[in-house]
């Protein structure tokens, strides 16, 4: 007798079907003796040399104009302002000299001109703002104070400043000369950003540290300082410090959306609104000597120097308290905190006192993004000022991994970045001199020359590859401007992959990947495409993730032969004829640290070769077969897999029967996974894994790192196209665009993806949240709960969500039609429109462990456009009777 009976359920426990035997596919497994790829690439060590054989007193910070590539500005502490031009043969120009205004000056001493910043719109306004110590009178006091004013460039001569165009903003009367802060920066939002000390002396004896209404000490401040200000912008509340300039009206204002603007209240404490200093950011810092913004993420990142026991590294939050005089580093700090007081945590920390070789003064850095030390990249650049340690460090988006000394130096007081090239440079004040950072051959060997050269291929003219090199293709390929890409892998055949349904594949030391771009250079016309370039990718033991190395080979003109393209990679003009119309399209070559970009440790090191983007049919010359299949088979996995109708794919963007959902994610996936995953890059803002559900992938309505000045952004906003930043960053090139890397040309089609599902379906779409609320008028209702059923028909609430029935009318149901025929069972079912239904069969329903996949390609992982039936069928002979349910998920 046959048991029929359907069960709905949210989750089920998969059961491991037995292993079946290898068997012989299309595909055989060979070596490839002619592959010349370096076992390990080249290994530098890293040195501080000269950067431009030009003498300096003091250098104190480093600063280039927006836009320019061959300027750098240097602070000298005693008040001048030099100017380098030419970078290639550099000279040096004063730019300004306030020696005469500035109130000391000398390295021992921590006042002098301490900070530069040129405003956004310098190339045409010539605005630029310092910071720096003077003897000055105001209500506060008569003697030293710290003041912030903006100054003009010379309308003759841009090397040079108007002397008289000073604006005082900020004059700071300064009871202590050290703990003064200094340094400038405009934000990714084009406001001006200042770091303040607390003012000096000692363990906060100013009391200045953990105060919104006194003074401005002990925090970062955040103006607007365009003319004319933004509409939104408030006039600050009255201070002795910014009440000072000769027609006595203020010179900045607050932007409307700073985190104390209109307090009452400040760590349980009453305050006086009037009295608030609105201009705070954050608070709660000790010495904020040296910050810097990372250029990619819009990360702050400031080294606070410490008093007796820590320094620390923090990334800076609006509205963040950053725990001094309570805290010092991850320990109490010099004074008692009251009850319930919490702080942000520096993302690093080290310790001072004999043994620990670490320091005693931090100054903070930059992140590197330059190209010509990939091994660096996305890596903070800081330095110990008394010890002799410059360090890098990598914040993953929860915490500061890889820390590693790089060089030995000491008087290290700030960091920048050579405009020309994107190299790191430091000021050091023991000699002088500004100092780049380089690194020199210590190991591995240098790539082949030539494509020719690295033994890929048996034919250059046919793109033959050479024994052992594999075909393979993707389901959805990352998005390279247009490119059309074939690829191949090549695993050493005495080693396995170890095969992961859903997370990254492991792959054996030795592994190679090469991919080939040709683009048409008259659209829709195969008999034009052009070899551009071909990339090889090789996976080697490294003491650090990912382990893998990439390189670039750009084809010549005749297509014969491909040469290496150099470490920074390089940019090519290419005239498309599009339509009957011809465009110049910018093609860019990717260099080395870009392929480590996106090669990271979060994806394993290898893009594309998993089983979501595999899982698909290819044809090995006439033997059309699923790729996981024929890799299984010739014995690529550590064990064969005997489950391929239970593995999911990506689906392409033009494939109509799977849901528009479904396929930006999928789009998602595999062109933005790399950064925008847990330990990416994106630092958590929201989730491309196809393995996360939309309710918890915060794209909907997802908070943004950067909003871009808009503060109804989000990352998707239901029906807006205008505020969802992840169709306008995907719809632009330039700054901001995403993905970031590699590409000058829009992809239309996912643009135009995106936007439909914003538009047509986001609008109806409801979180499961706001489904309680219109069933029930409450999340908290004991009814509205996941798990209940209020209407006893066998679907808990969840289910009714994800089936879109009613969960009070037990009429209103979806099921299964079930029907017995000769040696089977016909399963049947409404498919749901962007829901993925599994079946599921046991002999023993109590247990929940003995439900299995109903294993019939029917069955697979399908997320569909539409609604319509779809019929199974379980082929059975005698034996137990079968119990069926269908597990219901969203995507």
């Amino acid at each position: 007798m046959m048991f029929l009976r359907v069960v709905r359920s949210c989750s089920f426990l998969l059961a491991i079907l037995p292993v079946a035997a290898q068997s012989q596919g299309p595909m055989e497994r060979v070596g490839a003796p002619s592959l010349r790829l370096p076992h390990a690439p080249l290994s530098y060590g890293y040195v501080l040399a000269d950067a431009f054989n030009l003498p300096f007193l003091s250098p104190i910070a480093l600063r280039t104009p927006p836009g320019e590539t061959n300027r750098l500005f240097v602070l000298e502490q005693d008040g001048r302002v030099i100017v380098i031009t030419n970078l290639a043969l550099p000279t040096r120009t004063v730019f300004l000299d306030i020696t005469n205004r500035v109130a000391g000056g000398t390295p021992t001493d921590e006042r002098g001109l301490l900070g530069l910043a040129f405003h956004p719109g310098y190339a045409t306004n010539g605005y630029f703002f310092l910071y720096y110590s003077v003897t000055a009178s105001t209500a506060a006091g008569t003697g030293l104070h710290q003041r912030l004013a903006r100054w003009r460039v010379s309308a003759d001569n841009p090397n040079v400043a108007d002397t008289n165009s000073e604006t005082a903003l900020l004059t700071m009367f300064d009871e202590a000369s050290n703990h003064n802060g200094g340094d400038l920066h405009f934000g990714p939002d084009g406001l001006l950003y200042v770091s303040l000390g607390d003012e000096g002396a000692a363990n906060d004896s100013l009391n200045n540290s953990q105060r919104i209404d006194k003074d401005f000490w002990s925090s970062m401040l955040r103006l607007d300082v365009d003319e004319p200000f933004r509409a939104d912008s408030l006039v600050p509340n009255p201070h002795p410090a910014n009440t000072n300039s000769p027609d006595g009206q203020l010179q900045y204002r607050i932007p409307a959306d700073n985190p104390f603007v209109g307090a009452t209240s400040f760590l349980a404490v009453a305050v006086v609104p009037e009295a608030v200093r609105s201009e705070m950011y954050a608070v709660g810092l000790r010495n904020p000597w040296r910050y810097s913004f990372d250029p990619v993420t819009g990360l702050l990142y400031c080294g606070d120097v410490g008093q007796g026991a820590w320094e620390e590294i923090d990334l800076i939050t609006k509205g963040g308290n950053y725990g001094w005089a309570y805290r010092e580093g991850f320990v109490a700090g010099p004074k008692a905190a009251p009850p319930g007081f919490t702080s942000a945590p520096p993302i690093l920390a080290y310790a001072h006192g004999p043994g620990t070789n670490q320091g005693f003064s931090v100054t903070g850095g930059v992140v590197y993004r330059g190209d010509r030390i990939p091994a660096l990249y996305g890596y903070y650049i800081f330095a110990d000022y008394v010890n002799a340690n410059v360090w890098a460090v990598k914040y993953n988006g929860t915490a500061a991994t890889n820390f590693f000394r790089l060089v030995p130096e000491t008087g290290i007081a700030a960091f920048g970045v050579d405009p020309s090239n994107g190299d790191v440079l430091a000021c050091d004040q023991n000699d002088g001199r500004i100092k780049r950072l380089v690194y020199q051959q210590v190991s591995g060997a240098p790539l082949p020359e030539t494509l020719a050269d690295t033994g890929v291929f048996l034919d250059l003219a046919t793109l033959v590859p050479s024994a052992g090199l594999v075909p393979y293709d993707v389901n959805v390929p990352f998005w390279s401007d247009h490119a059309q890409k074939s690829r191949w892998f090549y695993i050493p055949t005495n080693l396995t992959l170890t095969f992961q349904p859903l997370a990254n594949w492991q792959f054996p030391t030795g592994s190679v990947w090469v991919k080939h771009f040709e683009l048409e250079m008259t659209n829709g016309v195969p008999s034009s495409r052009r070899r551009l370039e071909t990339r090889v990718l090789v996976k080697y033991t490294a003491a650090s993730a990912p382990g893998v190395y990439g390189a670039t080979y750009r084809w010549d003109e005749t297509g014969t032969n491909a040469l290496l393209v150099p470490e920074a990679g390089m940019d090519e003009e290419l005239t498309v004829e599009d339509g009957g119309q011809l465009r110049t399209q910018t093609y860019h070559y990717p260099g080395r640290s870009e392929c480590v970009v996106c090669h990271s440790a979060v994806m394993g090191g290898v893009l594309g070769f998993h089983t979501f983007q595999l899982n698909r049919d290819f044809d090995y010359g006439g033997v059309t077969t699923n790729q996981l299949q024929a890799l299984s088979d010739a014995g690529y996995f550590l064990r064969p897999i005997t489950n391929r109708y239970t593995l999911r794919a990506l689906a392409r963007a033009d494939d109509e029967s799977v849901s528009v959902e479904q396929r930006v994610r999928s789009y998602l996936a595999a062109n933005c996974l790399q950064c925008h995953q847990p330990g990416g890059a994106g630092l958590g803002s929201f989730d491309t894994r196809l393995t996360t559900s939309l309710s918890s992938a915060r794209l909907i309505d997802g908070s943004l790192v950067n909003n871009g000045g808009d503060t109804d952004a989000r990352v998707v906003v239901r029906g807006s196209l205008e505020h969802s930043m992840l169709l306008q960053r995907i719809s632009r090139r330039g700054p901001g665009q995403m993905p970031p890397l590699s590409s000058t040309v829009i992809d239309e089609t996912a643009a135009a993806l995106l936007s439909r599902w914003i538009t047509n379906d986001l609008p109806s779409y409801q979180t499961f949240s706001e489904w309680q609320l219109a069933h029930f008028g409450s999340t908290a209702a004991p009814e509205a709960q996941a798990l209940v059923d209020p209407d006893g028909d066998g679907a808990n609430n969840f289910t009714e969500y994800l089936t879109r029935t009613s969960p009070t009318n037990a009429a209103e149901a979806w099921g299964l039609t079930l029907s017995r025929s000769e040696n089977g069972v016909d399963v049947s079912y409404l498919r749901l429109p962007n829901r993925r239904v599994e079946i599921q069969w046991a002999t023993s329903p109590a247990d929940q462990t003995s439900w299995q996949f109903l294993y019939v390609r029917e069955n697979r992982p399908f997320i569909p456009a539409t609604g319509d039936v779809l019929h199974l069928r379980d082929e059975l002979s005698d034996g137990p009777g079968r119990f069926y349910r269908a597990r219901v998920t969203e995507p």
